[in-house]
């Protein structure tokens, strides 16, 4: 069984501080797929030591900013950074591995950190952009054939079972039609949500809770994160959970882990 996490941590220094080293004592991932790590690359080593993972880390020219990494205790074979063409507001957003399975198959990861969006700035333009980008490199993916999972902070909730008050973001970046339209699109292509397909028809569970009010006393959240797996993958697919902390106050991120289990 191959174990793989992702998580947006919410700052790596943070995260660790408030507990995610436990976390990942007691979960043990064979692949860890990380978003908002806001860390040069040598801290991330002092994380997550260069002896127990291979590492492939992005980060974000704006210091404190984005950040995406992967650390495998499978070899990595490849490493491919960035969707930017020439776009820098893109950077930390995107990295991707090819790993070498005990059986001697290739298997792609993919760890990325749309970005959130805010209606009526420019963000919402840069998010479209890397939409656009991320579209055409899922074609790309696809195309191979092979097994591969995209996984990370989409920061879109595709259906209203995906967000508590759907109602009262309708009109909000993160469920605008146009936004959704994308999710849409890539699983038309054949990209399988495995959030979606294990967890029924919902609502949730949810991945993302505000820091604010009561909102993770409530569950009033949003599935933001995601595990994609091409076909060959998702026939694989064994389990998927959400690891939410049991309590607000044993939370080490805003997030919460989407943890997947293949027979591979």
């Amino acid at each position: 069984m191959l174990t793989i996490a992702t998580a947006n941590v919410n700052g790596i220094r943070a995260a660790f501080r408030r507990g995610m080293g436990d976390w990942l004592d007691e979960r043990k991932p064979d692949v860890l797929l990380l978003q908002e790590v806001r860390a040069p690359q040598e801290m991330v080593g002092d994380f997550l030591s260069p002896d127990l993972w291979d590492l492939a880390h992005a980060a974000c020219e704006i210091k404190g900013r984005a950040g995406v990494a992967i650390a495998s205790r499978l070899p990595m074979s490849a490493i491919r950074i960035g969707l930017d063409q020439g776009v820098p507001v893109n950077t930390g957003r995107w990295v991707e591995a090819d790993l070498e399975l005990p059986d001697g198959e290739p298997l792609t990861v993919v760890s990325t950190y749309i970005h959130s969006g805010t209606v009526g700035t420019p963000s919402m333009a840069e998010k479209y952009l890397f939409l656009d980008l991320v579209t055409a490199r899922l074609a790309e993916l696809r195309a191979g054939g092979g097994r591969v999972v995209v996984a990370g902070d989409v920061n879109i909730a595709h259906r209203n079972a995906d967000i508590k008050n759907w109602k009262g973001n309708l009109k909000a970046a993160g469920f605008l039609p146009e936004e959704r339209a994308y999710l849409d699109r890539w699983f038309a292509g054949g990209w399988v949500d495995l959030g979606r397909r294990f967890g029924g028809e919902g609502p949730g569970p949810y991945t993302w809770w505000s820091w604010r009010g009561q909102s993770y006393a409530n569950d009033a959240g949003w599935r933001i994160d995601y595990q994609l797996a091409s076909p060959a993958l998702a026939e694989v697919a064994r389990t998927v959970e959400v690891d939410r902390a049991p309590t607000y106050e044993e939370r080490w991120s805003d997030h919460a882990p989407v943890v997947v289990t293949y027979e591979v």
